[in-house]
């Protein structure tokens, strides 16, 4: 029997969508549960490689890989100095990462 691997991703990620989902909702109530969806969300990208959706990818861990709430196992600060950008430090292994952003660059811009 042959395997369909288009329908197996679409299926993966389908599952992944939904387990990030439940630990946004849950990470509340039950912690320990929402990590657990995400360490499962992870490894079942890992398995059946496929990406993990842009909107959560930035809120795992680079270093220990665990998926970080605010307040919860993370914080996060926004600083101004030399460049704007948002610090996310992970609780658990110490990992400091930084985002830079912009302000609106079309105020500046001059049309010729």
């Amino acid at each position: 029997m042959r395997r369909d691997r288009k329908r197996e991703r679409d299926l993966a990620r389908q599952r992944i969508i939904k387990l990030l989902r439940m630990a946004d909702s849950i990470y509340k109530t039950e912690p320990d549960l929402a990590i657990r969806y995400g360490e499962l969300a992870r490894r079942i990208s890992l398995r059946s490689r496929v990406k993990i959706p842009r909107e959560w990818r930035s809120r795992y861990c680079k270093r220990c890989g665990t998926l970080l709430f605010p307040g919860l196992n993370a914080t996060i600060r926004t600083r101004e100095k030399r460049f704007p950008h948002i610090v996310i430090k992970c609780n658990i292994c110490g990992s400091i990462r930084r985002i830079p952003y912009l302000r609106e660059k079309s105020s500046r811009r001059v049309r010729l």
